[in-house]
């Protein structure tokens, strides 16, 4: 049997991090990557771009051959990890082959979540969260007339932007009452959804799919208010589920039905496991609950947190919880959404919109600290915004010139701050 001293499952955001954080500490050490993705690796954020055809698929790896090289680090790609033997510390492959860790990470994603509706099975469709899935939409997109997209989420949106420029008709079906739900306020939304349907789609809130089936047309589906869609080119993106298929019947690992488990350093409830990423459930910064918080820059983090505790480098600061931040290009605007969008008791909102340019602006307070801020087509750094919130610092004292401009002001206090 093969034998590593460090097993990484997984080749997007958190796993690279940690390969990286334990070669820092950890130069010799045996390490192998192991992928069920056939190709290098590269980040899910990218694919819209491999879908619109901005993006070539040839040129958005994250690392080449000559990295792993370099790093000693024995990169196994196209190899699924079929089942987790904790007990033994072995991973046993699709192949059925077996390789011995000492510490294993499990970065191994999500995959889409496919609706149980009727019908679905008898009908073709793609969904978008590999590279093969891109470079098939891609081309399907180019045939495309009439499409459907499932979920207006931020994943099918951009797909939907994609068809309409085209020159394909796009119906949008959404069981929320507003598209990009759980990402915007209803603002927000609205605006989003403006310039959609300025550009000619159609959306269709708070309707659900009953059925699907065949057509000389490609697919038909029915909606819950007896609503018939005829469409060519059907896109299911209604969300995504974590990958832990291989984790049946590994009683000693504690799951939940979105994720594995994890403690601030991403150590599960094995010593010698770790998961990080959209696998993986970790507490989250406004709760003392674990969350799912499915975005890039929580992988990264947590897959540097989980490398440098499996290398025991004395450097490592714990995870100081999950804050959602997202970032959203559409018709040649944008939208940022960072941190929580409710209001607790006691706390300020506050909000700015311009109907006529369709500026938006809106942030929560709580003791003169940022707990949110979302912007439509206003220019903030997301990443300084997590950070103020993360550090909990407190703006009181330039709470107008931060609401007037808050990049500039957020970048003046965070280059004060920064270490």
């Amino acid at each position: 049997m093969e034998h590593t001293k460090y097993l990484v499952v997984g080749s997007s955001h958190a796993a690279l991090e940690a390969v990286t954080a334990i070669r820092m500490h950890d130069a010799k050490g045996s390490l192998t990557l192991l992928t069920r993705d056939p190709h290098l690796p590269y980040s899910p954020t990218v694919l819209p771009y491999v879908v619109s055809g901005r993006s070539s698929p040839d040129g958005i790896f994250l690392r080449d051959e000559k990295f792993f090289a370099d790093n000693r680090v024995q990169l196994k790609r196209g190899t699924a990890l079929k089942a987790l033997h904790v007990e033994r510390n072995a991973a046993e492959l699709a192949d059925g082959s077996e390789i011995a860790y000492e510490k294993i990470l499990l970065a191994t994603g999500a995959s889409p979540a496919i609706p149980p509706i009727p019908g679905i099975d008898t009908v073709s469709y793609h969904v978008l969260r590999t590279l093969d899935d891109a470079t098939k939409l891609n081309a399907a997109i180019k045939q495309s007339k009439q499409a459907v997209v499932l979920g207006a989420g931020l994943v099918g949106m951009h797909a939907a932007e994609n068809l309409v420029k085209v020159g394909a008709g796009v119906t949008v079906v959404e069981m929320a009452k507003q598209l990009t739900d759980g990402y915007f306020d209803a603002t927000a939304a609205a605006l989003i959804e403006k310039a959609f349907t300025d550009n000619g789609a159609t959306i269709l809130t708070g309707s659900r799919v009953v059925k699907l089936a065949p057509s000389s047309k490609g697919v038909t589906l029915t909606l819950e208010n007896g609503t018939t869609l005829e469409a060519d080119l059907l896109l299911v993106a209604t969300g995504v589920r974590p990958n832990m298929a291989y984790l049946n019947g590994s009683g000693q690992l504690v799951l939940h039905d979105k994720g594995i488990l994890v403690s601030d350093s991403m150590q599960t409830s094995v010593a010698n496991v770790w998961a990080a990423g959209d696998c993986a459930q970790a507490k989250g910064f406004f709760t003392d609950s674990k969350v799912m918080n499915a975005i890039l820059p929580d992988a990264t983090e947590q897959g540097r947190i989980a490398g440098m505790a499996m290398a025991g480098d004395p450097g490592l600061k714990t995870y100081p919880g999950g804050v959602p931040l997202n970032t959203y290009h559409f018709f040649g605007r944008h939208a940022i959404s960072v941190g929580s969008s409710k209001v607790p008791e006691g706390a300020e909102v506050v909000t700015r919109f311009d109907e006529a340019s369709g500026r938006y602006l809106k942030a929560i307070f709580k003791d003169g600290c940022l707990l949110g801020i979302y912007g439509v087509n206003e220019f903030f750094d997301a990443g300084v915004m997590c950070q103020l919130i993360l550090r909990r610092i407190d703006l009181s004292a330039v709470k107008q010139r931060f609401l007037a401009e808050p990049m500039k002001v957020g970048r003046e206090i965070m280059s004060k701050t920064w270490r």
